[in-house]
């Protein structure tokens, strides 16, 4: 796939100098980016700062090791703040490196991966053929009430609904309700798209 970089410095040079290898790849099938001018240093504040156009650049993000000071966390609280979607694996409870994860994930702020299969499922990519279809007679079974209102409200409207809009139409919080929705979704009565729009399976 084609893979960009972006740089907390300028073109002029590369940091860690040890990734030039993975940097001339990336050069043949994707590119490198950055904000910097010539000259510029590697400074520590350079990073986080580069994080929002990683985090503005791309659908979505997904954290696969993180610690709780992590850069990858200033990247998701980033991609959060642009109403972009973010995922995170999670880890062993006291490793490091899955701190950062796990603290999205009980945070709502990542939805949960396991696999690769789940981003493309949460993000869309799958093929209409390969999508197990819902048999309609089952929809209005096992919901709670909230779930019944949300379903009703996703259901009426013929595109996708945005999670913004939808709290506000259900008026719940938004914990609340990605509580209920990811619910919905993992028993299939609704399928997440893009940018936290959610549309009836």
């Amino acid at each position: 796939m084609p893979t960009v970089g972006v740089l907390a410095h300028g073109l002029d040079r590369l940091y860690p100098s040890q990734n030039r290898s993975t940097a001339d790849k990336m050069l043949e099938n994707g590119g490198l980016l950055t904000e910097y001018p010539s000259g510029t240093v590697p400074d520590r504040e350079n990073f986080p700062q580069r994080n929002r156009i990683v985090a503005g650049m791309a659908d979505a993000t997904v954290v696969i090791e993180a610690s709780v000071k992590g850069g990858a966390l200033i990247t998701a609280e980033i991609a959060n703040g642009y109403n972009r979607d973010v995922f995170a694996f999670p880890g062993r409870v006291g490793d490091v490196y899955s701190e950062g994860c796990n603290f999205l994930i009980r945070n709502n702020k990542a939805a949960l991966l396991t696999c690769a299969a789940d981003l493309a499922y949460s993000m869309g990519w799958e093929k209409t053929d390969d999508a197990k279809p819902v048999e309609q007679f089952m929809l209005p079974l096992d919901l709670t009430g909230i779930e019944r209102t949300l379903f009703e409200i996703i259901q009426q409207h013929k595109q996708p609904l945005a999670i913004d809009d939808l709290t506000i139409k259900a008026n719940i919080p938004m914990s609340q309700l990605a509580m209920n929705l990811l619910n919905m979704e993992m028993q299939g009565y609704i399928r997440s798209l893009p940018g936290k729009m959610y549309q009836v399976n």
